[in-house]
């Protein structure tokens, strides 16, 4: 018998995870996404996964423009995660007041993030009420922001990062 959903909600939310949001460009703009669910995935080659719910319109948008990028977001980036996350306000297609560059796939990534990678989508697998997207990374790179924001017990947390 599977666990109730409560509970399992629960017991993942004590799981501490970085902060990043997952962006594309298609045909109607830009779009983005705050999510926990990302990690690393391989070395050689160079690939990542993140997670979306199946029904978002971002797994739509990711699946259509064969691409995404992940900006790894700094302890002074809380307002950029509400934002992609709909609980701020909300960040039009053009990323009005967002800071971002943009690298080889062309989804927005965030400046003044602890980290960002660019990514060629290369395999999408159904897991459960989500999509698995993963990409592989073409370009990455790092800031230089003094803490990092994590996400634990279903609240933004600042951490120091040492250099």
């Amino acid at each position: 018998m599977a666990v109730d959903a409560d509970r399992f909600r629960d017991a993942v939310a004590r799981f501490a995870s970085g902060v990043a949001v997952v962006t594309t460009r298609g045909a109607e703009g830009l779009h983005g996404l705050t999510v926990s669910s990302f990690c690393a995935l391989s070395l050689q080659p160079p690939l990542v996964l993140v997670c979306i719910d199946r029904l978002a319109q971002s797994a739509d948008l990711i699946a259509a423009s064969g691409g995404f990028g992940v900006s790894v977001l700094g302890g002074r980036q809380q307002l950029l995660a509400d934002r992609f996350a709909g609980r701020g306000p909300l960040v039009n297609r053009r990323f009005d007041g967002v800071p971002y560059f943009v690298a080889r796939s062309g989804a927005p990534l965030l400046r003044d993030s602890l980290a960002w990678l660019d990514c060629t989508l290369v395999g999408e697998h159904p897991g459960g009420d989500h999509v698995i997207f993963v990409g592989q990374v073409e370009a990455a790179g790092t800031g230089a922001a003094s803490t990092a924001l994590v996400y634990w017990n279903r609240a933004f947390y600042r951490l120091p990062v040492e250099t």
